[in-house]
């Protein structure tokens, strides 16, 4: 089964229903839904989710979209390894580089994100859910 990473831009548009980016991580999270591939983020994004989400909705509305998609995906630590990493990475983003260290550690094979440009000397293949929708399943099963 292939592992997917998804960055927090990805399940913010789901989460938000912003367009024009809601079609395409809907898609995405209805493979995920069907377990057709095993999704992962880091526990770095179940917090910034809440911090924008609770602007957005409320902190309960907050809660109760983060427990269902605690239900859909697995979450990766962000440990002193990951942290170590991150922070002598040639990442511009520190944020970015913890995600990307995160899913290393997890041997992710597709790392799903709006932000193609972060990621350019990734060793996973970094695509964005809207690719990623056009290659599945019949290419990469």
């Amino acid at each position: 089964m292939k592992k997917l990473f998804i960055d927090t831009d990805i399940i913010f548009d789901l989460l938000s229903a912003r367009e024009p980016f809601y079609h395409a991580s809907a898609s995405l999270f209805s493979i995920v839904e069907r377990r057709e591939v095993k999704a992962f983020v880091s526990t770095l994004s179940i917090s910034h989710l809440f911090y924008f989400l609770r602007k957005l909705k409320g902190s309960s509305e907050a809660i109760i979209s983060l427990q269902k998609l605690k239900a859909l995906v697995s979450l990766l630590p962000v440990d002193e390894k990951t942290i170590d990493l991150s922070l002598i990475s040639d990442f511009p983003d520190f944020e970015d580089a913890i995600q990307y260290h995160s899913a290393l550690a997890e041997d992710i094979d597709y790392f799903i994100t709006r932000n193609i440009g972060h990621y350019k000397k990734s060793r996973i293949k970094v695509v964005t859910a809207e690719e990623f929708i056009r290659i599945w399943p019949s290419r990469i099963k």
